[in-house]
Parts: C-alpha cells; structure tokens; sequence
C-alpha cells in the first residue's frame, strides 16, 4: 500500500503541476532538466534508504559529496589528473570516509548519528580547506558530460532519437517478462497472484509510462548519461537489497538487532560495509554535481543530508529500520523533485517551497506511524 500510494501520489502531483504550469512540466527539455537537476539526490537517497533500513542515520552525506568533489576538482584541474582516474580516485575516497565513520559505529558503538554529525562538520572544515574558500573549475568535457551529457544519436534521421526509442523498447521488453516471471513464481509456490485481469491491467500502465518517458525524452536530445547511471544503480542495489544474503541480512538488523546476532548475522561486518556503501554514493554524488555545476565550490552540498533523508522516508522508510526498498527512495527523490522544480515554474517562492516539502515529509512519517498502529490494534 505503502508504494504504490507513493507512486499514485507521485503521479497526481505531476498531473496537477502539468496543468498548473500549462503543459510546461512535461516538455522534452524540462523533463531531462529534471532527471540531471535531481540525480545526486537520487544516487544519495538509494544509500541513505540502506543505512535507515539497517537502523541508523547519516547526517554526513552532504558535506562528504562536497569534499570528495573539491578533491577530484583540485586534482583534474590544479594537477592535471585525467579525469577517469580522479573519478576512480574519488571514489576510493568515499569508501575510505564511509569506512571511517562505518568503524566507529560497527566497531566501536558511537551512535551513528553523532558520528556522521561529527563527519557533516569534519568533511565541511575539509572542503574549505581543500578550496581554499575559492571556487575550481573548468572540468575536462569528459568530466562534464557525465551530468552534461546524452547518449549519442545513431542510424537514419527520424522525428526521434533512435538509440532511445531501442532502450525503451528493450526495457518495455524486460519489464514485462520480469512480471510473467514473478507471477509464475508465486504460482509455483501456491501463492495467490493478482487476478489475471488486473495483471494485465498492470502490465499495461508499465508499458504505457515506459513509451511515455521514451518518447518524451527521444523527442529532445535522448537518455541523458546520469540516467544510465542512476538505472545502474537501482538495478544494482536493489537486487544486492531483495536477493543476495547481505540485503536480508541489513533488513533483519534494521528489523530486529538482537534476534538477527543470535541467528548468526555479523552485525558490526554488514553496518561498516552499508557505510562503506553510503560513502561511494556520496562521492559519485559528489562528482556530479560538481560536473553538472562544471565547478567545485565551498558551499556544495548544503542540505543535501535533509533532502536524502526526507526522500527516503517519503519513499517508504521506517524510523524503526527495517523496512523501505530502494525504488521506494527513487520515488521519494521524484516527488521532492517534481516539487520542487514545478512551484519554481509557476513562481512560488523557496520559503513556501520549504514550508510545502516540510508538510509533505510529515505527512509521509505520520502515515507510517499510522500504519503500524493500525496493524498492531
């Protein structure tokens, strides 16, 4: 109930900002605007829905993608590292910083949220030190093209980009098998699926929202780069979240600390690595906004922490852990998203905008709480 509320909701708020804004928020370019605008808050929502589910919190994400960006900045551009190299750099660094802080939680039992409160105001101090409080930039195309930048066009000239309308097609294709295949399971376990006709009818909404965004981004200049990114990784963790003994073994701490230790879970191992996780997210995150913004500058990431958190529990997280998916994040991210770029285009001012977001966040935390009392009356 708790997803496809959210997706339901998510839906109804851009239907309403479509017609507010007379058909603006749906155009080809503020669509893809909208995808490259809100991606490292996507890529940091996924992390930080991973670290809720396992019962913590971390308060560092924002000031970490800054620090990681000024280091990748300083190396491509005071040191001339190529650029693939300071992105791989970088991301070593994130997994070293999400260590760090993942040892004294797992290891040494400091509450992750004043670790990582201590981290947001260390890796903040680091980014001023690292800038020298001055902006750095330009980046190499290269760099730039990861936030920038769309697949390339290819084969005869059409109304639409090709290669886009082959990805849609292939991921149309795949999602649908992906539901015979879930359905046949449930069947060959004597569960009860969904009715056939309502099966059909789901299959249905899936294929007509792919051929929209399909069509809708090929109509401009394509896929934008960080899409594939963020697809990666959404395939990428939320397999490793729903399938591997890892994600079982994360939602059976964030569901039950003691009872998972004494069914063998190796709870300090699985908290340092979901910091280590959260910690590379936050340095692609990083990079991006610094290549989007083609600058690294001392104030990136403010508030980056705040809108990760309330796009993950938005999209499902329990303050309990345990419980939350990783599309579920994604699709807390796209509301705030939608949010906040449609009361931009019909003009409504940041103090409102905060005000309705603070609203929205509430709402989602009450409704949880809700929930759980329902289930336990």
């Amino acid at each position: 109930m708790r997803q496809y509320g959210m997706l339901i909701a998510l839906a109804a708020i851009v239907l309403l900002f479509q017609i507010w804004t007379g058909g603006t928020l749906l155009l080809p370019n503020n669509v893809s605007n909208l995808i490259q605008q809100n991606s490292y808050i996507l890529i940091l929502a996924m992390g930080m829905m991973m670290v809720i589910i396992c019962g913590h919190i971390d308060l560092s994400v924002g000031s970490l993608a800054a620090f990681v960006g000024a280091i990748a900045a300083v190396m491509m551009v005071r040191h001339d590292v190529p650029w693939v190299l300071a992105l791989v750099l970088a991301l070593l660094i994130g997994a070293l910083a999400g260590a760090w802080q993942g040892f004294w939680i797992a290891y040494v039992g400091i509450p992750s949220f004043i670790v990582t409160l201590a981290g947001m105001l260390l890796f903040r101090g680091a980014t001023q030190i690292v800038l020298e409080g001055q902006s750095v930039s330009p980046f190499p195309s290269g760099f730039q093209q990861m936030a920038q930048g769309f697949i390339p066009e290819a084969g005869p000239y059409t109304q639409y980009h090709n290669p886009t309308l082959v990805i849609g097609l292939v991921v149309a294709v795949v999602l649908v098998l992906q539901q015979w295949r879930d359905r046949r399971r449930q069947q060959s376990f004597d569960l009860d699926p969904l009715p056939f006709n309502l099966w059909v009818l789901k299959c249905s909404a899936i294929v007509l929202a792919v051929v929209a965004v399909t069509l809708t981004l090929a109509s401009y200049h394509g896929v934008p780069l960080v899409l594939l990114i963020l697809c990666a990784l959404l395939i990428a963790l939320g397999y490793i979240m729903r399938n591997s003994v890892f994600g079982r073994h994360v939602y059976a701490l964030g569901g039950n600390k003691a009872a998972a230790k004494l069914s063998g879970v190796k709870d300090k191992r699985v908290t340092f690595t979901v910091f280590v996780i959260m910690g590379m997210l936050a340095a692609l995150a990083g990079c991006l906004y610094a290549a989007r913004l083609n600058a690294a500058t001392p104030q990136a990431g403010l508030m980056f922490e705040l809108e990760a958190i309330a796009a993950a529990f938005i999209g499902g997280a329990s303050m309990s852990g345990g419980v939350g998916k990783v599309l579920g994040a994604v699709i807390g991210g796209l509301v705030l998203g939608v949010l906040n770029n449609g009361m931009s285009l019909v003009g409504i001012g940041t103090d409102v905008q905060q005000v309705i977001k603070g609203l929205v966040l509430l709402a989602a935390v009450g409704f949880d709480v809700w929930n759980k009392r329902r289930a336990g009356s």
